[in-house]
């Protein structure tokens, strides 16, 4: 029973994922883990613990209570009838995974690429800095970094954790992400209060993180693009970046496509001149076909990802 329900859940949640998308709904875990963010962190404010003590306690308070709710309405179905409370899982696994809703933002960008202004619009979901003044090899550029990035934090992390560690682990995984979108910065008031969810998220994406590469490799083999480069351009190119896992995807994808990518960024009116990931000798005024390729690239690593995963829920299932 415990082994064909793990498997189970896995198998219905990425085919959920794969035909609906990301569900929107009110009760959304992901925005229900983002309100109980903010009113823990007003209350420890109020407090006066907006130093590394209020953090941690923040950070515990957050995933915490989101394990303890799972837990307890799992409970609470599972006296009622089992299949209740696995249809709970369900509900809770394929709210959490996202891995279409990466791929659909991708391909809105690609979609938009004759209009210049629709494809900043569409882009501007995706990312964080100013999007008005790209022109469309910026676009383009921006949108694969966007791809290459979440595929380890977007798809890697919350999937494997879900299969092998099941409801708890993916749950984790998105407080965490969710935690660290929300506090995880160095300026004020978030410092040293933020540290903990930072740290933590530095922590569980680490692994996943690093097995992007060979995965990339795999599946620019398998497109027949340039896997050996995507390798020597992540393990060269890596510490480009200042997080120390979004550099992997990302130098591989580079590698994987020989392209550049990063370079000069504007956030909020202010430039930032990123050292640029990839030989100099590649474009960096990318085309719409260098987009599609980058689309092709993540669907080969999110398809390679789902067959890995399942391995790790048989293996899970026999361990339990």
């Amino acid at each position: 029973m415990l082994f064909s329900a793990h498997v189970m859940l896995v198998v219905c949640a990425c085919l959920l994922d794969a035909w609906l998308g990301d569900p929107v709904y009110r009760l959304h875990p992901v925005r229900l883990l983002g309100d109980g963010s903010q009113l823990c962190e007003r209350w420890l404010f109020r407090l006066h613990l907006q130093g590394y003590l209020g953090g941690v306690l923040h950070w515990l308070a957050v995933v915490g209570g989101a394990l303890a709710v799972w837990w307890g309405m799992g409970t609470l179905l599972g006296a009622l009838h089992p299949w209740l409370a696995w249809l709970w899982d369900l509900l809770l696994a394929y709210s959490l995974l996202c891995m279409r809703d990466l791929y659909a933002h991708g391909l809105r960008v690609y979609q938009a690429l004759g209009d210049l202004v629709q494809a900043r619009r569409a882009l501007a979901m995706m990312v964080g800095r100013d999007t008005d003044s790209l022109d469309q090899g910026g676009v383009v550029r921006a949108s694969i970094e966007s791809l290459s990035e979440n595929l380890t934090d977007g798809v890697l992390t919350p999937l494997w954790a879900l299969c092998l560690f099941g409801l708890p682990g993916l749950i984790v995984v998105k407080a965490v992400s969710t935690l660290d979108s929300m506090v995880g910065y160095k300026t004020a008031p978030y410092q040293r209060f933020g540290w903990a969810a930072a740290r933590a998220d530095d922590l569980v994406h680490w692994l996943p993180a690093r097995l992007s590469v060979p995965l990339i490799m795999l599946a620019a083999g398998l497109m027949r693009l340039h896997p050996l480069t995507a390798y020597h351009t992540a393990r060269r190119d890596h510490g480009h970046l200042a997080s120390p896992n979004s550099g992997w995807s990302e130098a591989a994808f580079a590698g994987a496509l020989q392209v550049r990518l990063l370079g000069p960024i504007r956030y909020r009116g202010e430039l930032r001149n990123q050292e640029y990931l990839g030989d100099p000798a590649w474009p960096a005024d990318l085309n719409a076909r260098h987009l599609q390729q980058a689309l092709k690239l993540l669907l080969s690593c999110m398809a390679l990802a789902v067959m890995i995963g399942l391995g790790l829920a048989l293996l899970a299932s026999g361990w339990r």
